[in-house]
């Protein structure tokens, strides 16, 4: 396990690249296997450690011999030149093609590291004469196991770290981790089957920052809830959230999503200033769901069931459920099926409000779900309190439906002096492409004042509640 400084400044190095494991069982018993694989993990170390041992900086000429004195090439790169400045270095796909360098400086306004991509890499050539191959055969009875290791470290540098200072951390990170998958490997093995390790990142709650844990690839999460809870306990965090589920590794923001739906928009808006006023906003991920995805024409109908959905991502992504965000005809069936509706309402138009969200959310997720009752738009103002704190304790989206339409509030800012409030929606009703500026600058995410709420209508909120489980 390695944990990274959890400071916004700097840059994040990430190697990644595959080490061969290979190794030959002659015995069935279990303490000379265990003998021979700690002795295959003791050659990777070596591996690791030896000159042959190379990283490249991807989408860059850069190539870096971290035991060889953090030799460099090329040349115009030393040992000394500060980490950053190795974007200098990486080219973007279109300079690529006009043959210039690219000047892929972090952004000073934003709070999320950049992130350097290495692959590790071993040098199968050596200079000096070469001795003539030996063939030798041997028949015998053994097993052979062969598999790769998916290594992956991550260390977050700082302003005046050095190409030097770094690139020893790194490889006090990748030796680290090979520890970890031995341990691992070990833990799990079952006869002369080996579980591959897998390593994966976490960013935990200040100032813990990024740490990197090793599990075994195929147990299920079920199955890893003791080793879970030893390391809430290690870290000290609360036994409420699933911080080390593996829904909840950490995404790097040189990664997309492969569904394609964005991930919290909100987070590139400037928060409203009021006087004594703090901003209570939505907890972990989320992603955005509204009109016209997924190939569904629901132009008009369907923003309950989008802020639904929004509202079944969020519990997904933190780990809490393994099921996919439900379709609409998903969550129609479910009300049909607990009684809600009759059969014809499946395959329909029809609106749902705040009661079949809170329905739905206990049906298919077990999710339990307070509803505030707002019999006029202008008595919101007065639900400051009430809101921040939801957000202060459950961090859950908020499902809002008035009249004939229906939101997702993703936090406040709210003065307790003055009584100044101001709502982060995120609006179902957008119609276009996954397209962030124009979301946000649209206004389909965003803050908006008391008077967004039709004052004389009724509103229903529907607060879904955290399940208080590792």
């Amino acid at each position: 396990m390695v944990v990274t400084d959890s400071s916004d400044s700097g840059t994040i190095l990430r190697v990644r690249g595959p080490l061969e494991f290979k190794c030959q069982l002659d015995s069935t018993d279990a303490l000379l296997m265990q003998k021979v694989i700690s002795r295959t993990f003791a050659a990777l170390h070596s591996q690791v450690k030896s000159e042959s041992c190379v990283l490249t900086v991807c989408d860059s000429s850069l190539i870096i011999w971290p035991n060889k004195g953090v030799y460099v090439t090329p040349e115009e790169i030393t040992p000394n030149t500060l980490c950053e400045d190795i974007h200098q270095w990486i080219q973007t796909d279109e300079q690529e093609s006009a043959g210039k360098r690219s000047s892929k400086k972090k952004n000073k306004k934003s709070s999320s590291a950049s992130v350097i991509n290495l692959c590790l890499m071993m040098e199968v050539t050596k200079t000096g004469p070469l001795s003539a191959p030996i063939l030798r055969r041997t028949l015998q009875k053994s097993h052979f196991l062969s598999t790769t290791l998916p290594m992956d470290c991550v260390v977050r540098t700082t302003c005046s770290d050095t190409i030097k200072d770094a690139f020893e951390r790194l490889l006090e990170a990748l030796t680290h981790q090979l520890c970890e998958m031995e341990k691992v490997t070990l833990q799990h093995m079952k006869g002369a089957t080996l579980l591959v390790p897998e390593p994966l990142h976490f960013l935990l709650p200040e100032p813990k920052g990024l740490v990197t844990v090793v599990y075994p690839a195929g147990v299920p999460d079920s199955q890893l809830e003791t080793h879970r809870k030893e390391l809430h306990q290690q870290f000290e965090l609360p036994d409420d959230w699933p911080y080390f589920r593996r829904v909840n590794a950490f995404h790097f923001s040189n990664e997309p999503y492969k569904d394609g739906y964005l991930r919290n928009p909100h987070m590139v808006l400037t928060h409203p200033t009021l006087d004594n006023g703090k901003v209570y906003l939505v907890q972990g991920i989320y992603s955005y769901h509204h009109y016209m995805q997924d190939h569904m024409d629901d132009n008009g109908w369907g923003c309950a069931y989008r802020s639904l959905q929004t509202i079944c991502s969020w519990f997904t992504q933190q780990g809490y459920v393994e099921r996919a965000v439900p379709t609409h005809r998903e969550i129609q069936q479910t009300l049909v099926d607990v009684g809600d509706k009759q059969g014809s309402f499946v395959g329909s138009r029809q609106w749902i409000g705040s009661i079949e969200v809170q329905v739905v959310l206990n049906q298919l997720l077990e999710v339990t779900s307070k509803i505030m009752f707002v019999s006029q738009g202008s008595e919101l103002a007065s639900k400051g309190r009430e809101l921040a704190n939801h957000f202060l304790t459950e961090g859950t989206p908020i499902m809002i439906g008035g009249g004939v339409l229906a939101h997702t509030i993703l936090g406040v800012a709210w003065s307790e002096t003055t009584g100044q409030i101001r709502y982060l929606i995120l609006d179902p009703h957008y119609t276009g492409a996954e397209d962030l500026q124009v979301i946000t600058d649209k206004g389909w995410c965003g803050w908006k004042g008391p008077d967004f709420w039709d004052q004389t209508a009724y509103y229903n909120l529907c607060l879904p509640q955290r399940p208080k489980v590792i």
